[in-house]
Parts: C-alpha cells; structure tokens; sequence
C-alpha cells in the first residue's frame, strides 16, 4: 500500500491550517519542514510541543523530517552543521518520524563537482554515522547546485558511503531543472537504494513547476516501474506552485488541493491503491 504525505507548510506557515487542511484531503502523514515560519530544526521546545499536540489532535503522523541538513556549502564547517543533524534525529524521535530528509552540499562557484567526490562522500560518511547512532534514516534528496544533483552522481555517492542508514529520496522536477529526463536517465541507477518519492513535475524547456503529469518529470513510467517492483513507501507531495526558493517552497490551500487532486487522480487513473 502507497502511503501519501506532503509538505503542509505548503498550505499556510500555521500548524493549524496546515494539519486541518491535510486532514481534508484525507492525508494522514505530512512532511514536517516548517511551523509558524520557523524551520522545524528551529523550533524551541515549547513549540515541538505545541506541534506534537496539533499533530495528534488531528491524528496526523510525521513520515520525514524536512530538514535542511546539507544545505551548506561544502567547504564551509562542518562540526556544528553534524550537531544540528544530531537535533534533527532528536526532532525525529520527539516526532515519531522514521526519516529525516538532508542533502548533499553545494559546490563552490566555478568547481567541477566530480573534482569534490571524496570531500563529500567523506562528510556525507559523517551524517551517515549520526543517522546510524540515532536509529533514523537519512533521505537524500537531489537538488540542484549540489553534488547529487544528477542521477549518476546520487547513485554514487549512495554507493560511496554504503550505509542502510542513507537512503535516496526520489524528486523528479529536480531532476529536470538539472536537464535530466529521471526516468529514462536515472530510475535504474538509483532504483537500488531509492525509498521515498518527492511529488512534483517540471518542464525541460524552462524549469517551471508545474501540476503533477503535466512537465517532463516522466512520473507515469515511474509510477508503472515502481508498481512492477513492489514499491511500498511515501509519496510526498511537494508542489511549489506559487513559489520556490533554496529553502523550500508555497503553494496556499488551493493549488495544494489541485496539486493532490492531480496526483491521486494519476494513481487512481493506474488502479493503484494508496492511503
């Protein structure tokens, strides 16, 4: 059974409207990045309380923290970006979330990214390590400006660090803004280590987001792969269709809707079951 989620600080910045919201589409798991316009890794110990209680009034559970974990660059210090990746394990635990989503540090202006291999597999080791100790799994997301931004490098650097506790994060529009068609270019490469699906589409021609089966993100022949291969996760709905930026992304309630609206109508269109 698919299991849908979705970034609900999409919807509004209050937790409130986020859940009541989510609760109406009939999710029951978000994607916890922000609450009140403050990062989740941000929140004072009142406000995970606060959050937690929102939650479990609304009986919602977290499948991912999304966190900004690896979104540094990659020759700035590290010591300190390895105990806020500690706190999100706690934010995790405090949360009941199996995963907490990180990336893989962006490339200074002007280097080769292939040229920093061993830099960044040696820190993403690092937060491997933290995720292992804390009995969480680290998802890494592709995304633009970073090591893995492409499929090649994702599958590489997954293989490089080797760890059950790294797993890969799937976000087909990042994919395109990066050039790449995911599925013909990258399923089969990252396939092996692939647990989680970041719901959103984009053209090739531009890098627009788009609705769900409306770009080039080639969500249908993903869809069909990972039925034949009896996926079981989450799909997470991240739509950024009124706004994107390096830290996340706006839709508002309606285009949130839509963006629903498109995707379980694609699984539906499939005869494929979800909750």
């Amino acid at each position: 059974m698919w299991t849908l989620s979705g970034f609900t600080d999409e919807i509004s910045p209050d937790m409130e409207r986020q859940c009541s919201h989510a609760r109406s589409l009939g999710l029951g798991h978000i994607e916890f990045r922000s609450a009140w316009d403050t990062n989740v890794l941000d929140l004072d110990d009142q406000q995970l309380e606060q959050a937690a209680e929102i939650l479990d009034r609304y009986d919602l559970k977290v499948s991912s923290i999304g966190s900004p974990i690896g979104k540094i660059g990659l020759r700035d210090p590290i010591d300190a970006h390895l105990e806020r990746a500690q706190h999100a394990v706690d934010v995790a635990r405090i949360l009941g979330a199996p995963y907490v989503r990180v990336f893989s540090f962006f490339i200074p202006e002007g280097v080769d990214p292939d040229d920093c291999r061993t830099e960044v597999i040696d820190r993403m080791r690092a937060l491997a390590d933290v995720a292992e100790e804390g009995g969480v799994t680290f998802l890494h997301e592709n995304e633009k400006k970073i090591y893995g931004d492409i499929p090649r490098r994702c599958a590489d650097l997954l293989a490089g660090v080797d760890s059950p506790r790294l797993r890969a994060a799937w976000d087909s529009a990042n994919f395109v803004q990066c050039g790449v068609r995911p599925f013909t270019e990258g399923y089969a490469a990252i396939r092996p280590y692939l647990e989680y699906v970041q719901v959103k589409d984009a053209h090739l021609s531009d890098g627009e987001v788009v609705v769900t089966g409306e770009g080039d993100g080639e969500l249908r022949e993903t869809i069909d792969a990972l039925v034949d291969d009896g996926f079981d996760g989450f799909f997470s709905l991240e739509p950024h269709l009124s706004a994107a930026h390096e830290l996340g992304g706006f839709s508002g309630p309606e285009l949130f809707t839509e963006a629903h609206t498109a995707f379980t109508g694609l699984l539906r269109e499939k005869g494929i079951r979800y909750q």
